[in-house]
């Protein structure tokens, strides 16, 4: 059976805790994710950190994937192992590092979620026009769809920030970075309604110069519109889970399915980084390739 002091894990919690100044919820998982690492080791009798090996580490990552553990799970798991050793090697216990070569497996990336162009119309028809809120609501889902703003962006967005006469918004982002975006005139035609004939209805003085209030006339939170959409999938028949950023995804789809440029889209969602734009290539190779056909000399 394998010595714990062998392994000087209580020094190791010591360092995370007192030199590294980790949180007691970090020190704590580290700890779980290296003793489930030492009984695996008690069964191949490795009895000392000197004697595992690269082969011993690679039959560990394996039983984790067996176990059914997931890829952010045996990541984690495996950042502690390295932070161990890293630890090992600065106090002169071990003189090689197993984890070097310690290949992480892939988290992958999850292709977002899209509507069709038939859903989207159900979806911004499904408000009940004789409700009073209905150009609220209705100007909500086209908002979201047609300009593919984050619901933070949409619920903070200032009346300021609206220019309906020419149909462009600011958006401020992440970072307060601010951005224009134009909006449709299905979009325009049901925000300006519910501008001129509904906020005006609502606002009492508490809207903190908001474009969208609720019932009472605050601004419209987040979980509001979440609840709003859900709702109006319900209605629509739409039998798969979205929340306000598929209309998000969808908005960034459509537009690349269209023949959209990938910079403009990149400006268009507020992306820093055009690579997280690029997920978005995934949901349409077919028009990549048609692209390539009809433009590369040796297509």
């Amino acid at each position: 059976m394998s010595d714990a002091r062998a392994f000087r894990f209580e020094q190791f919690q010591d360092y995370l805790t007192f030199e590294r100044g980790l949180s007691e919820r970090t020190v704590a998982a580290y700890s779980r994710d290296l003793t489930r690492w030492l009984a695996g080791l008690e069964d191949r009798g490795v009895t000392s950190p000197v004697a595992v090996t690269p082969a011993d580490l690679r039959d560990w990552v394996f039983a984790l994937k067996e176990a059914g553990l997931a890829a952010s799970s045996i990541r984690r798991a495996q950042s502690a192992l390295r932070t161990y050793y890293g630890f090992l090697l600065a106090e002169g216990v071990v003189e090689v590092d197993p984890t070097e070569r310690l290949e992480s497996p892939s988290l992958g990336r999850r292709l977002p979620e899209c509507l069709t162009h038939d859903e989207v119309e159900r979806l911004l028809e499904a408000p009940d026009p004789d409700h009073r809120l209905f150009w609220r609501d209705r100007a909500v889902l086209e908002l979201l769809y047609a300009t593919g703003m984050r619901v933070s962006e949409l619920v903070e967005l200032p009346l300021r920030a609206v220019d309906v006469d020419e149909g462009f918004i600011a958006v401020f982002g992440k970072g307060s970075k601010e951005r224009l975006v134009p909006v449709g005139e299905p979009a325009l035609r049901a925000l300006g309604r519910y501008l001129r004939e509904v906020r005006p209805t609502l606002d009492k003085g508490e809207g903190k110069g908001r474009v969208f209030l609720n019932a009472r006339g605050t601004p419209l939170t987040r979980m509001a519109v979440w609840t709003l959409v859900k709702a109006s999938a319900r209605r629509a028949g739409i039998r798969q889970s979205i929340s306000p950023h598929t209309l998000r995804h969808t908005f960034a789809t459509h537009l690349l399915e269209g023949g959209a440029d990938l910079v403009a889209v990149q400006e268009l969602l507020g992306h820093a980084d055009i690579s997280t734009t690029q997920i978005y290539t995934h949901v349409d190779r077919e028009y990549l390739r048609d692209v390539h056909r009809r433009y590369h000399p040796r297509a």
